[in-house]
Parts: C-alpha cells; sequence; structure tokens
C-alpha cells in the first residue's frame, strides 16, 4: 500500500466514525420524536441529544469506582467506534473489504461485556441484576441474529459486506430475496437495541435503571454517546445485508437507515415490558424460526 492509500484509508477510518456518532444523534432524536408523537407529547428540540451529552459530560462530580469501571465505559464506546471500521458506507469501505461480517459480530459484542465489567466493580445489586438480564437478553438476541448472518452469507457465498452491497446492486436487495431473514433479521433488532418489550435489564420500576444505577457525569454521557452508535450501527448493517446498502447513494442510504430504525422504535412504544423469560422464549421461537425457515428457502433455492 503506498503512502497515497495509506492516508485515504486514515481518512475513512477517521471520518466514518464521525459521521456514525452524527447520524446516531439524529436517530436518537427520532427516536424521542416518535415516541413523544406516540404519546402525544411535543417531543424535545432538535440539538436536545448534543446538549445532553454537553451537559453529561461538563457535570463537576465524576464518581469513579476504580480502573476496571474507567475500561468498562471505554469498551463499551471502543467496541462501536472499532465496529465502524468494518461497516461500509457510500463511497467509503474503511477496513470492509479487508475484514466480514464475522469480525463485526465480534466488535458489537465488546460494548455488553465492557458495560458488564464497569458495572460489576460498583458492587451495587441493582446494577449487578440489570447486568446479568442485560447479558441474558444478549444470549436471546444473538442466536437468531447469528443464525441471520448464516443464512445471508450461505445466499451470497461469502462474508464480506463489501461484496455483498455489490451483488445486490447488480441483481436486487436481499429483501426480496430473503424476506424470511430479513424479517427474523428485523425482530433480532428489537432485542438488539434494548427497546420494549425487550428493556428488562433497566426496567426502571423494579432495579432503578439497571446498569445505570451508578452512571453518572462523563460515565452516562459515555453510554449516551454509545447509544447514538448502537443506532446507526444496527440501522447500516440492517441497510447492507438486505437493502443494498443504499446502492452507494448517500440519501438512499440515509432513508434506509432512518426507515429501518423508525420500525422498531414505533413498535417500542406499543407493548408493556416482557420479563427476562418470556424475552428468551419469543426470541428462540420466532426470531430463530424464522430464520431457520429462511435458510431452508435460501439453501433450497
Amino acid at each position: 500500500m503506498n503512502l497515497t492509500n495509506l492516508a485515504a484509508l486514515a481518512a475513512e477510518l477517521l471520518l466514518m466514525p464521525l459521521l456514525a456518532f452524527s447520524i446516531g444523534l439524529f436517530l436518537v432524536l427520532l427516536m424521542r420524536r416518535i415516541g413523544a408523537r406516540l404519546q402525544r407529547r411535543v417531543g424535545p428540540p432538535f440539538f436536545q441529544p448534543l446538549a445532553d451529552i454537553v451537559k453529561f459530560y461538563a457535570k463537576e462530580t465524576q464518581i469513579s469506582h476504580g480502573l476496571i469501571h474507567d475500561i468498562g465505559i471505554v469498551m463499551a464506546v471502543g467496541g462501536y467506534v472499532a465496529a465502524e471500521a468494518l461497516l461500509p458506507m457510500p463511497g467509503m469501505n474503511g477496513l470492509a473489504d479487508k475484514g466480514d461480517v464475522l469480525t463485526l459480530i465480534y466488535f458489537l459484542m465488546i460494548p455488553s461485556l465492557g458495560l458488564a465489567l464497569g458495572v460489576g466493580q460498583c458492587a451495587n445489586p441493582n446494577g449487578s441484576i440489570g447486568i446479568s438480564r442485560a447479558l441474558t437478553a444478549m444470549v436471546a438476541y444473538d442466536i437468531p441474529f447469528v443464525i441471520v448472518i448464516f443464512g445471508v452469507a450461505w445466499h451470497y457465498g461469502t462474508t464480506n459486506l463489501v461484496d455483498m452491497i455489490a451483488m445486490q446492486q447488480a441483481a436486487g436487495w436481499g429483501l426480496w430475496d430473503m424476506p424470511l431473514l430479513a424479517v427474523a433479521g428485523l425482530l433480532s433488532l428489537q432485542g438488539m437495541l434494548g427497546k420494549q418489550p425487550f428493556e428488562i435489564y433497566v426496567a426502571p420500576a423494579e432495579i432503578a435503571t439497571g446498569p445505570m444505577v451508578e452512571m453518572g457525569g462523563k460515565y452516562m454521557g459515555g453510554l449516551f454517546v454509545m447509544q447514538a452508535f448502537q443506532l446507526y450501527t444496527a440501522g447500516a448493517l440492517y441497510a447492507t445485508l438486505f437493502l443494498g446498502g443504499g446502492d452507494g447513494h448517500w440519501p438512499t442510504f440515509l432513508l434506509q437507515v432512518f426507515v429501518v430504525m423508525a420500525i422498531p422504535m414505533s413498535i417500542a412504544f406499543q407493548f408493556p415490558r416482557y420479563r427476562t423469560e418470556q424475552m428468551i422464549s419469543w426470541f428462540w421461537r420466532w426470531p430463530v424460526a424464522l430464520g431457520l425457515a429462511g435458510i431452508a428457502l435460501v439453501m433450497h433455492f
């Protein structure tokens, strides 16, 4: 790799997380505005998500429970920052052409594990209960999610996301070729985002917001940043797998990400929260069944 290509790659690796964070902030606003409309409220102003981050980091009281507490927050945010390098954007591939979706999945597991480490350092029973539920939820939704990834990789004959986008641009979206896998993937997103009815690890009426109970100031700001990355990553990954990654055009790509995220956000405000065993039963029944049926169809045809 010559010096020019190396400089271009470095610029992409710097720009991709910044764009992901900016789009994620808008998705946070979208989530709040959708919730407000469904609940017949006005909703926050346009710059509220950014103002919240500034407020959290500007707080004078910054309580740390030790080095592991600090490292946990770094892992929670850093996992998503690293994942953006493997998630193609229109006009920018970063390291996506050198990696694959399997590596991306591993990176997406780091934030939950980092949050578990940070909360475990606090020794707060509410936080411990919340993080145990969060890890249980990860096991619940990761199984159908991995099934979906396997089916998509089998259909395209590759795990490289750049190649998947190119094949969809040539032959049509994966949504039309793999409708059952697309539905299963959308259902899995609901659990990945931790929104109702699968927000059991937060449960403010039961365990005082769970993992966030000991997170204040810059730590809560870090979790807010993580949420922005999480929303973008989930929407962009789905658009890449099933919607052709915007066909290489930013307006189409952004519209796809917003629509994909608007669906689970709208559902979230319509249902009560499930218990832990209900959540596991639901994920291992419907998304798994749809995913396996989708794999059967992909292999057959």
